[in-house]
């Protein structure tokens, strides 16, 4: 006989929090957003941490390099779309961990026998206008020359010239020695107007180079999510069917973590997968979707490093319409953060959760915070955004930007949603759609965790790990709902609404 859940399956929009003392000391400007990524053992600390609570998702319509880059800057991850051809994705990775701050390992280098044509085809690849000219061509070698984009012009020289005869030689260089600090190599490039100071050994080795760019960029973004090279820590979205061709190109690429983009990860193929991944490289991977302890526990035992929840929750997800299958976001939260507490306190190891779907106010990621998830996947609220890579249009007076899930006939990522069998999408699980043209991702992000923040003040708590304790949470009843928002009032314009 069926199993019956008594409990309705519940969203987001049917809960809210109730205020605790807030004492002088719980003002925003002292909440601490920082939350785990990636397991860990009690007593120790995560290899990977976030400093915002924000994840992008896994699709076409939202998250390629830019994202991760913009992403990454305000201290977040992104995890770059998988359906796409192997080499493509790998390239948006390398290009996202291209963009560094402070000390940087060259990552386009060139010898002085290749030509302009193979500098053009470097930054086709890389994005980098900078190219360190070595005498072996690797990162390490012995520093010649450097070649900018100001050193050659496409349109008079030829693509055949050799490097020797562009670059800006090794003579002509102002550069630093290694065992300078930082603040000194800033100051080099600021006396004599450098945009690149390279960082060479005693023997004229390449070590570092420093960028302006990134003085400015770490000045504005303090909480960038950066790894030990001061490179911008990238995720990458991989399926249960090519991973064992996409998995060694994106580890090669340098991504930092990967996550198993499946509408349903309660599967043998996605243990398979875990294991594949965590027998063959050192790299960390999430798994999912669950909604439940049981798929949880799979997920766990097979070796995932977080565990993503949520299933047909999403705003362009049809999938609990076509397949009748998935749970209430928040029904399903609460379970599984229930199941990783008792893992944790069996085990001593702490799994962060991943809630994927179901946010439409800004207050449900305070909620989905409160009730158990480390951090929450958003496809729509970033969809709407300069740094997402849809297209802007214009329909009657307004502005929207396209966005479409990845179980669409647009997108038609059948390895997503597949359950063995034909390899094909045979009906959608997803729709097409617009959302409104909301601006850049800072200015709206800012406005998100201000709220967070101001949530959490209310709460008493200056940390995710405090709210989580703290919280009290209550159901609300239909006719609530209504009290809760302006009513029985003529709503003048607003100029902040509007924003």
């Amino acid at each position: 006989m069926a199993f019956y859940y008594t409990e309705p399956s519940r969203t987001f929009n049917e809960f809210l929090l109730l205020p605790n003392l807030t004492t002088k000391e719980c003002t925003p400007n002292n909440v601490d957003l920082s939350t785990p990524l990636t397991k860990f053992k009690k007593g120790e600390k995560p290899a990977l941490s976030l400093n915002i609570p924000f994840s992008s998702a896994v699709m076409q319509a939202v998250s390629d390099h830019h994202m991760a880059v913009a992403l990454a800057r305000c201290g977040g991850i992104s995890f770059i779309f998988g359906s796409q051809s192997i080499e493509s994705q790998a390239t948006m990775v390398r290009k996202a961990k291209g963009y560094k701050a402070g000390f940087v390992v060259s990552r386009s280098n060139l010898t002085p026998g290749h030509t302009l044509k193979d500098i053009l085809d470097l930054k086709e690849q890389t994005g980098h206008s900078t190219v360190a000219i070595t005498e072996d061509g690797s990162a390490k070698g012995k520093l010649l020359g450097i070649v900018t984009g100001r050193d050659y012009r496409i349109s008079r020289d030829s693509l055949d010239k050799p490097v020797n005869e562009i670059m800006t030689p090794f003579s002509s260089l102002i550069y630093g020695k290694s065992g300078i600090t930082l603040s000194e190599a800033n100051d080099l490039i600021w006396e004599h107007k450098l945009n690149c100071l390279p960082i060479v050994d005693e023997k004229q080795n390449l070590d570092f180079l420093v960028f302006r760019k990134d003085y400015d960029s770490r000045k504005n973004n303090p909480l960038s999510l950066l790894d030990a090279n001061k490179s911008y820590i990238v995720g990458a979205g991989i399926n249960t069917k090519d991973y064992k061709e996409r998995v060694p190109a994106l580890v090669e690429a340098g991504v930092d973590i990967l996550v198993i983009d499946s509408s349903d990860g309660f599967s043998e193929w996605q243990r398979e997968t875990v294991q594949y991944v965590k027998e063959n490289f050192d790299v960390y991977i999430g798994a999912g979707n669950v909604v439940d302890k049981e798929g949880f526990r799979y997920l766990v035992e097979s070796g995932a490093d977080f565990i993503k929840v949520g299933i047909g929750g999403g705003s362009i997800c049809i999938t609990r319409e076509q397949k009748g299958i998935g749970r209430g976001q928040a029904s399903a939260l609460i379970e599984v953060a229930e199941a990783r507490d008792e893992y944790f306190k069996e085990t001593g190891i702490y799994v962060p959760l991943c809630s994927d779907g179901g946010i439409v106010h800004d207050y449900h990621v305070t909620l989905a915070l409160a009730m158990g998830a480390d951090f929450v996947m958003l496809g729509r609220y970033f969809a709407r955004f300069d740094e997402s890579p849809t297209k802007k249009v214009k329909i009657g007076n307004n502005f929207v930007k396209e966005y479409w899930g990845e179980g669409s006939n647009r997108a038609r990522n059948w390895q997503r949603y597949d359950t063995g069998g034909k390899s094909g999408l045979v009906f959608e699980e997803g729709v097409d759609s617009y959302v409104p043209y909301a601006g850049s991702l800072r200015e709206n992000m800012d406005r998100t965790l201000s709220k967070i923040k101001s949530t959490m003040c209310n709460i008493g708590s200056l940390s995710i790990a405090e709210l989580q304790q703290k919280a009290r949470i209550t159901v609300v009843s239909a006719t609530s709902l209504v009290e809760g928002g302006a009513h029985d009032v003529i709503l003048k314009e607003s100029s902040m609404a509007a924003e």
